[in-house]
């Protein structure tokens, strides 16, 4: 009886204290929990999906509609099949061996971008030298001075690298170096010096200690930086326009160039060719959202 008692009194005690833990909703809270959340949908819905909607609809039309440039549904049919078969059968199969470069291309440059990267990272942040200084200052350089077209082409040409898919590679893993350092440097500022102090003890030599202790720990800033830099040259068109010109070695942004001249202009096939090379990026943002967030934040608290 005396348990039940106590029982009773607990929960009732326990009771109060929720309820008295509870503030009264008023307008400003209201405001901060559901209109601002409200707000962003909306803001979301008009920024990303209105417009690829658009693009949907467009490529799904015949090239008549869509010459209108209509937000509406087809009221002719739905061309989807036959826009998809016609893009791909252009200029014998062109989009299918621009998506095989595109992923050599993204495939071979990130590998060496988060490589050298995290390398470079490491090592300005755990060894301090007169040498940091100036390092840093190139890194930064790499992000703020812009890439010049005519001299690269005279080193690639020096080198026998122009218009040849090993010269581009380079190219891409160069221009996000820089961001790539930064991030990997962050990070590494959040990993414990003991762990390399312990490693050093047990034996452990250089690339040893990197690659066995270090490296498994950058997997959140790794697959940040896989997943920023792949759509980042996925999507690059200026730099295989310059460097990797010639249909064989074309990537998927040149491919738009098949539905559209000074004469004619295929906008139904073009917004087709459109949509099926933007499925890829945002195939890897939808499912690795969590992850860069937590890259890109994961250095922000210490170092």
């Amino acid at each position: 009886m005396t348990l039940t008692r106590a029982i009773t009194t607990a929960g009732s005690s326990k009771s109060k204290i929720s309820r008295a833990g509870r503030r009264p909703m008023t307008a400003r809270r209201f405001f901060s929990r559901y209109v601002v959340g409200i707000i962003a949908i909306l803001a979301s819905i008009i920024i990303f999906i209105v417009p690829f909607a658009f693009i949907f609809l467009t490529a799904v039309k015949n090239p008549a509609e869509a010459s209108l440039f209509e937000f509406s549904l087809p009221a002719q049919g739905w061309f989807l099949w036959e826009n998809i078969v016609t893009v791909l059968e252009t200029r014998d199969w062109m989009l299918v061996t621009a998506f095989i470069n595109s992923t050599v291309l993204t495939v071979a440059s990130v590998a060496i971008m988060v490589v050298f990267a995290a390398m470079v990272g490491y090592i300005l942040q755990r060894r301090k030298s007169r040498w940091n200084h100036v390092i840093n200052v190139f890194v930064l350089a790499g992000l703020i001075v812009p890439p010049a077209v005519v001299p690269t082409i005279w080193v690639l040409q020096g080198i026998g690298l122009f218009k040849t898919m090993p010269g581009m590679i380079l190219i891409e893993a160069t221009f996000g170096l820089s961001f790539c350092i930064l991030l990997f440097r962050a990070f590494i500022s959040t990993i414990p010096r003991e762990l390399d102090e312990a490693a050093v003890i047990d034996g452990a030599g250089p690339l040893r200690l990197f690659f066995t202790v270090v490296m498994p720990l950058l997997k959140p800033v790794a697959i940040t930086v896989i997943v920023v830099q792949s759509v980042a040259v996925f999507n690059d068109f200026t730099g295989p326009l310059y460097f990797l010109p010639g249909d064989a070695n074309a990537t998927v942004q040149l491919t738009l160039y098949n539905f559209q001249s000074q004469s004619l202009s295929q906008w139904n096939l073009l917004f087709m060719n459109i949509l099926l090379i933007t499925i890829p990026p945002l195939v890897m943002y939808i499912f690795f959202n969590r992850q860069i967030v937590a890259g890109m934040t994961s250095g922000a608290v210490k170092g």
